[in-house]
């Protein structure tokens, strides 16, 4: 599964973006999606996860209630409506694929990754 990232660049603090990962040339429908991101200087972590129907999400403390997981998967694409947002949202964003299924474990990742688009918020 390849996975391509867009929707990043640079905004003010309190502006919203959103972000989209569309799988290429495989679907992604029958894999549980997730979003991590690598603040600069800082370990990758997780951001939000949804189960291949949508039905389950799980988001980190520092997003919950500001970010939004979704996915089309008549457009094989995933989503993350981003509100709110704080220098400390500053990051690579990933998005990444795992077929085993939707997990509570925030730290499991499965094995397909995008490249990655970079979110700046400016104080």
């Amino acid at each position: 599964v390849q996975l391509v990232e867009s929707g990043g660049g640079l905004v003010q603090a309190g502006e919203s973006l959103k972000l989209s990962c569309m799988g290429s040339e495989h679907s992604i429908t029958n894999y549980a999606m997730s979003w991590f991101r690598r603040p600069p200087g800082k370990d990758r972590e997780f951001v939000a996860r949804i189960s291949w129907s949508g039905t389950l999400t799980s988001y980190s403390d520092s997003v919950s209630g500001r970010f939004t997981i979704s996915r089309d998967n008549h457009k094989n694409t995933l989503y993350l409506q981003m509100n709110n947002l704080k220098p400390e949202d500053t990051a690579v964003y990933y998005c990444n694929a795992d077929p085993e299924g939707f997990s509570p474990d925030r730290d499991r990742t499965g094995d397909y990754w995008g490249q990655g688009t970079q979110v700046t918020v400016s104080s």
